[in-house]
């Protein structure tokens, strides 16, 4: 069973300080490991687009909903892609675009129904004193990595961290099926919601999955931000099965987000791994 979601003020800074988060807005915009201080999402030009019509996608990256572009990198690219709502070899579709592009990419919309938009990012390296680690930690939810920490006698120790991205959103274009919003598209760390947001409404309550590596992950805090509060976040930890429910209270634009981390593989030469999760959809007024 999950557990019941908390509204909580959020933290100006979730995780280095007034003066690091300038640097590292600057440096997040140039693909440097200090991005990690803060939130990723995909803003599509509309959650709505016609049916074959033209998309624009834009990368995000900022604390309470007020980010700054991210514009196209393809070296931190490693899949980005829009998903279609009939499974098969021509569902997935490459999101194009030129380097330092803004917006991040361009699609035509094949035709109506439910889609994802899919980003994963190749893994970047971010390292921090010890005492800004632990506190990044905490307002993460990341408590069992502090204790982990904690119990080999390595809390004074700096950290090393490689971590990655893997953002989702979903639209409808046309008036088309909406089947598909519940499949997992194979990231890493995955939110997968388990009602259709947009045959919702303000008020209602999403059910969601947080997937690691397919397989439900338990006990990892879930966050829920909306674009009309963006200062206060509903949070609630995953039970056993992976699931938390959120009740949403305000229509419009939700991004739903969790953070992931495991002691790294030996091949990346640090301490830590990290995956950060999002989905961003638009949810109808009540």
């Amino acid at each position: 069973m999950s557990r019941l979601p908390t509204l909580r003020p959020r933290p100006l800074c979730r995780s280095l300080g007034s003066a690091a988060l300038a640097v590292g807005l600057i440096a997040g915009l140039l693909g440097a490991a200090p991005a990690l201080a803060h939130d990723f999402w995909i803003v599509p030009s509309s959650f709505h687009p016609a049916a074959g019509g033209p998309l624009a996608v834009r990368l995000r990256v900022g604390e309470h909903l007020h980010g700054d572009p991210v514009p196209r990198d393809p070296a931190q690219i490693e899949r980005f892609a829009l998903v279609g709502p009939i499974v098969g070899p021509n569902a997935e579709r490459p999101i194009q675009g030129p380097p330092s592009a803004e917006p991040a990419g361009y699609a035509s919309m094949p035709g109506p129904g439910l889609y994802q938009i899919v980003y994963r990012s190749r893994r970047d390296r971010v390292d921090l004193p010890a005492a800004k680690f632990e506190e990044y930690l905490t307002l993460e939810g990341l408590e069992s990595i502090s204790a982990l920490r904690r119990s080999r006698g390595e809390s004074a120790k700096p950290s090393t961290e490689v971590f990655s991205r893997c953002a989702k959103a979903l639209i409808v274009a046309g008036a088309g099926p909406q089947s598909g919003f519940d499949r997992p598209v194979g990231l890493d760390l995955e939110l997968v919601p388990e009602k259709n947001p947009y045959q919702l409404a303000a008020g209602a309550e999403l059910p969601v999955r947080l997937l690691y590596h397919g397989k439900p992950l338990a006990g990892a805090e879930v966050f829920a931000l909306s674009l009309h509060f963006p200062a206060k976040t509903i949070a609630a930890r995953t039970g056993r099965d992976g699931r938390v429910v959120l009740r949403l209270p305000e229509g419009g634009f939700w991004l739903i987000e969790a953070v992931h981390m495991i002691p790294a593989p030996p091949e990346t030469a640090v301490d830590w791994e990290s995956l950060w999760a999002s989905l961003t959809f638009d949810l109808p007024a009540r």
